[in-house]
């Protein structure tokens, strides 16, 4: 199954295909290449963000609404946005197919998640974002749990 939203292609694939290739790869490469996957999440992603709040006349206040529909959408489980501040922006995840497609894992494997919400964190928050994976479920928590902050400037 695929699809595409204009000029954008979407393929539908298992999480655990996807992750299952995660899983096998061994260490320090696993975590070099589950930060790419958040990277380019955020890159492209952030992208689909942009084109959403462009096509809302630059109003950013329903994006974080609309990002929790498409995530349902595509089945990147449930996403609840929380705690807001200036400088941070908060998000847990129900059932990310990502930790369910790694299984068990000693670290924190939803990169894609984390990829989009610095994205969106950083159109929100009006700057450069760095998110981070608090709690995984694939580490034994019951949710997935992030946090996205302003980057301090060197």
């Amino acid at each position: 199954m695929s699809g595409t939203e204009g000029t954008i292609r979407y393929v539908t694939l298992r999480a655990d295909t996807l992750m299952g290739m995660f899983r096998r790869l061994p260490e320090p490469l696993r975590t070099r290449a589950l930060s790419a996957l958040a990277s380019s999440t955020a890159e492209h992603g952030g992208d689909s963000a942009r084109r959403y709040v462009q096509n809302e006349a630059g109003d950013t206040s329903s994006l974080l609404a609309k990002v929790e529909q498409t995530a349902a959408e595509l089945g990147w489980g449930t996403w609840r946005f929380g705690a807001r501040s200036a400088t941070r922006l908060a998000l847990e995840v129900v059932d990310s197919p990502f930790a369910a497609g790694h299984g068990a894992s000693g670290d924190p494997v939803c990169a894609p998640i984390r990829g989009m919400l610095e994205a969106v964190a950083g159109i929100v928050l009006a700057g450069a974002c760095e998110a981070q994976e608090l709690q995984c479920r694939a580490c034994g928590a019951a949710t997935c749990r992030f946090e996205a902050k302003l980057r301090r400037e060197p």
